[in-house]
């Protein structure tokens, strides 16, 4: 009798430590940090295709230059922020990024910046509450070319590193 409740008392203590690490884990995954697959290749050659992204999902106003993870009409999407509330963006017919009058030079994007023609007409002025996002991979991709501006609401988060896949 006396093995059975000591028995009965290790399951309920190891139940509870499980239900405890369930609950941490939950909260610095579901909340405070997540996790997603890089889809595609539109953030191509910093990110490619397979790798693991970790954001931090608490901070909603996010640098230049920082990559995000956003999502619009209900797919998640991954692009860098090029401006930011109060910012005019255009972006030319001879493919120069213009942001505030200034024409932005990118050193670390090998892709022309064209305007879509089923995109949105520039200039652009962002309010507070809105960014301007373009994937590195410029010929193609889903950003705020194709979108528009994205909201602060949009926006799940800051990408703080990425676990390359391995090849295998």
């Amino acid at each position: 009798m006396e093995e059975r409740k000591r028995l009965i008392a290790e399951i309920h203590a190891f139940l509870v430590k499980a239900a405890i690490m369930a609950v941490t884990l939950w909260v610095i995954f579901g909340v405070v940090f997540g996790v997603m697959p890089m889809k595609d290749q539109s953030m191509m050659p910093k990110l490619a295709a397979g790798d693991l992204l970790l954001y931090y999902r608490l901070d909603r106003t996010p640098g230049d230059r920082e990559v995000v993870v956003f999502e619009k009409e209900g797919k998640t999407h991954v692009g860098r922020v090029v401006a930011r509330g109060g910012d005019t963006v255009e972006i030319r017919e001879d493919t120069l990024l213009q942001i505030n009058g200034n024409a932005i030079v990118e050193n670390e994007i090998y892709y022309s910046t064209e305007p879509y023609e089923e995109g949105i007409k520039y200039p652009v002025t962002l309010t507070d509450e809105e960014v301007f996002i373009l994937c590195d991979y410029r010929e193609g991709a889903k950003d705020s070319r194709y979108f528009g501006p994205v909201t602060k609401k949009e926006l799940k988060g800051t990408v703080i590193t990425a676990i390359r896949r391995s090849g295998i």
